[in-house]
């Protein structure tokens, strides 16, 4: 059955969205498929064409109850859930479904705080410094924060996901014909981590030369198999 991945938090702009589907992204180039089911009732859908997964809507329960049970009968697919902030209950809800809940936060104390409270309320979590700072003197700042506040959670930490500003390409609505290396980079990195929490093998990777170039990105989704009619978003 395919294992789901929740990406939730309490606190709004922690870019919970921008990392589902840079999570996607990145499944993609390790050569895993995987679906980003969207919950988070202020956004729309993306559109599929030109993604290496596909960007479903499951903004309401019924939406989301049919693909969870359709995924549940599928190998070899991952479902990334992005939850929208500031429901808890609901959170509660969707890491019932999850294998793994990841929860983005930023460098700010009220981030740290918000962060520690949802690795209490959610057993299954661990947490994602997200959007960290590249200026020396921020990052080294922020992780001192993390340090001081957050040292019982360690083993619960991913590595950081670094500010990168091309991030929000992966969010338009038609997506673009090439992505930044950086920025695919980021998402090996990503993908990486999460399939190593969830003991799923992948291909041994390198990472790009982070010279300026861009590569084309593909033109056409993955096949769903045919036990999972999902309906793009």
């Amino acid at each position: 059955m395919a294992q789901i991945i929740a990406i939730l938090g309490n606190k709004g702009g922690t870019g919970k969205t921008t990392n589902a589907h840079l999570l996607c992204y990145g499944l993609g180039l390790l050569g895993t498929h995987s679906v980003c089911l969207l919950t988070d009732t202020h956004r729309e859908p993306l559109d599929k064409h030109g993604r290496n997964y596909l960007p479903m809507d499951a903004r309401t329960p019924a939406q989301l109850a049919a693909l969870v049970k359709k995924l549940g009968v599928v190998d070899g697919w991952l479902g990334v859930l992005d939850g929208g902030a500031n429901h808890p209950e609901r959170d509660l809800a969707l890491a019932q479904h999850a294998a793994l809940v990841i929860l983005p936060f930023r460098e700010s104390h009220e981030d740290i705080r918000t962060v520690i409270t949802d690795l209490e309320r959610l057993p299954k979590a661990v947490a994602l410094p997200s959007q960290w700072p590249t200026n020396t003197w921020q990052r080294e700042a922020a992780n001192r924060s993390v340090a001081s506040q957050m040292a019982k959670y360690r083993a619960r930490m991913l590595e950081p996901l670094n500010a990168i500003s091309a991030s929000k390409l992966l969010l338009q609505h038609n997506f673009p014909d090439s992505i930044p290396t950086p920025l695919r980079n980021a998402a090996r990195r990503f993908a990486a981590q999460v399939l190593d929490r969830l003991r799923v093998h992948y291909e041994a990777f390198e990472l790009e030369p982070e010279d300026g170039s861009v590569a084309a990105a593909p033109s056409t989704p993955p096949e769903p198999p045919p036990n999972l009619a999902l309906a793009p978003g």
